[in-house]
C-alpha cells in the first residue's frame, strides 16, 4: 500500500513536515510496510518556503536585510533543489509579525528588504523566482523592493523619495538607469490569491491597510498615493499597474512585481503543486491524506487541501483530511474529491490546548492509527 501524505501547517500550532511525520507514525503504527512518501504543502503563504525546500531537497538562506520598519532583521528563503530557483516569502522581510503593534503604520513601513532578498539570491545564481505574497506589513506599492533592486523614484527636485507608502504621492518621476542587470534575465512566479486592484475602495489600502495599523485618515492618504503612482507609472513607463488583478495585493506589491518585474500571478496552491510536480507524485498512490488546521467555507476558495483533492480526483484516489476543526460546509468538499474529512480533537479541551504543537502531534497521530485500524478491519491489505 502506497500512501502520500500532503498537508498544509496546523497555522499556531504545527509545521506541516512535523504534522506529515506525526501521520506517517500513525500508519506505520498499523501499516509497518506501507510505503509512505510525505510532501510538506502550503498555498503561497506563510510554510511556502520550508514546504518547497522540504519537497526538492533545497536549501535554506539567511540574509540579514532591511526590516519593515528600516532596521535590520533576519530574513530566510529558500533555493530549491535545482540551484536555480529561488522561493521567497514577502513576510520574512516585511511581515506584520515583525512590527510590534503600538508601531504598526502602512505609511513608514518598507518592502526594501524583498528586493535586499532577491538580489541576494540574484548572486547566488537563482535566476527563477517563486515569490509568496501575504503577510506584509507594508502598502508602499513596492517601491522599497523595487529601490533595492536598482529602480529610482525621484520628487519634482529630483531628489530619491524616502521609504513608505508616504512617500508614492511624492514622485514624479521614474529613472531605471540603474536597474540591476541580471533582472533582464530573472523570471517571476507570484503566488497570488486576491484580485483587488492597486487603489481604489476596493484597493490594497481600503482592503488591508486597517489590519496594518492605519487608521481612516491614513487609509485615504495612502490611496491617493497608489493612484498617483499609478498615473506615474503610466506616464513614465507606459506601465498600467492599476488594472491588474491582485496589483492590491500585499500592499500593492503584486503591481509591482507585474508591473516592473513582469510576473505572472497565479493560483498560490496551484504555483506549488505545480513546482513539486503533484501530478508526477500520485502515481500508484493508492489512498492520501491531506489537512490543514480548519477546514471550512475557505477551504473551498482554492486552499491546500482542495488543490490536493482535485488532483487525486482526477486519478480517481480516495482523500482522506484531517483538521482541528470542522464546519458543517464540508459536504461541498466532498463533491470536490476530499472523500472524507476527520476532526483530531478526540475530546473536550480548549482552543489553547488543542494548539499546543505537542497536543496536535499525538492527536495527528492517534487519528491516523485509528483510520488505519478501520482499514484493517475492513481488510485493507497491504
Amino acid at each position: 500500500m502506497k500512501i502520500l501524505i500532503a498537508i498544509d501547517s496546523f497555522k499556531g500550532s504545527i509545521s506541516s513536515t512535523e504534522g506529515s511525520e506525526a501521520i506517517a507514525l500513525g500508519i506505520s503504527d498499523v501499516y509497518p510496510e506501507a510505503e509512505i512518501v510525505m510532501l510538506p504543502l502550503a498555498d503561497g503563504g506563510e510554510g511556502t518556503v520550508e514546504a518547497l525546500v522540504q519537497s526538492t531537497k533545497g536549501q535554506f538562506i539567511q540574509k540579514e536585510v532591511t526590516g519593515p520598519l528600516n532596521e535590520k532583521v533576519d530574513a530566510v528563503y529558500g533555493i530549491l533543489g535545482d540551484g536555480q530557483t529561488a522561493v521567497i516569502e514577502v513576510a520574512a522581510a516585511c511581515g506584520l509579525p515583525l512590527v510590534p503593534s503600538d508601531k504598526r503604520n502602512p505609511l513608514v513601513t518598507t518592502t526594501y528588504g524583498v528586493g535586499e532578498l532577491i538580489c541576494d539570491a540574484i548572486e547566488k545564481g537563482c535566476r527563477e523566482f517563486i515569490i509568496g505574497l501575504g503577510g506584509s506589513a507594508t502598502n508602499d506599492a513596492g517601491i522599497g523592493m523595487l529601490q533595492a533592486l536598482g529602480f529610482s523614484f525621484l520628487d519634482p527636485y529630483n531628489q530619491e523619495v524616502s521609504v513608505g507608502g508616504k512617500e508614492l504621492q511624492n514622485i514624479d518621476k521614474v529613472d531605471v538607469t540603474n536597474v540591476h542587470s541580471m533582472l533582464k534575465d530573472c523570471t517571476f512566479r507570484v503566488a497570488c490569491d486576491v484580485n483587488n486592484l492597486l487603489y481604489g475602495t476596493n484597493g490594497a489600502a481600503y482592503i488591508f491597510a486597517p489590519q496594518k495599523g492605519a487608521t481612516e485618515e491614513m487609509v485615504k492618504e495612502l490611496d491617493e498615493g497608489l493612484e498617483h503612482f499609478a498615473q506615474i507609472a503610466l506616464h513614465e513607463l507606459n506601465i498600467d499597474i492599476h488594472h491588474i488583478a491582485g496589483a492590491g495585493a500585499a500592499g500593492g506589491l503584486g503591481a509591482a512585481f507585474a508591473g516592473f518585474l513582469h510576473a505572472h500571478l497565479q493560483s498560490g496552491i496551484q504555483l506549488v503543486l505545480d513546482v513539486i510536480e503533484m501530478e508526477d507524485k500520485m502515481r500508484g498512490v493508492n489512498f492520501v491524506i491531506t489537512g490543514e488546521g480548519k477546514i471550512d467555507g475557505q477551504t473551498s476558495m482554492g486552499k491546500a487541501p482542495l488543490g490536493i483533492a482535485q488532483v487525486a480526483h482526477k486519478h480517481h484516489i480516495p482523500v482522506i483530511a484531517l483538521a482541528g476543526g470542522i464546519t458543517e460546509e464540508i459536504s461541498t468538499l466532498n463533491e470536490l474529491g476530499i472523500t472524507a474529512c476527520f476532526s483530531i480533537v478526540n475530546a473536550p479541551m480548549s482552543l489553547k490546548k488543542a494548539m499546543d504543537s505537542k497536543v496536535t502531534f499525538d492527536n495527528l497521530r492517534f487519528t491516523t492509527r485509528q483510520l488505519m485500524q478501520l482499514m484493517l478491519g475492513f481488510n485493507f491489505a497491504l
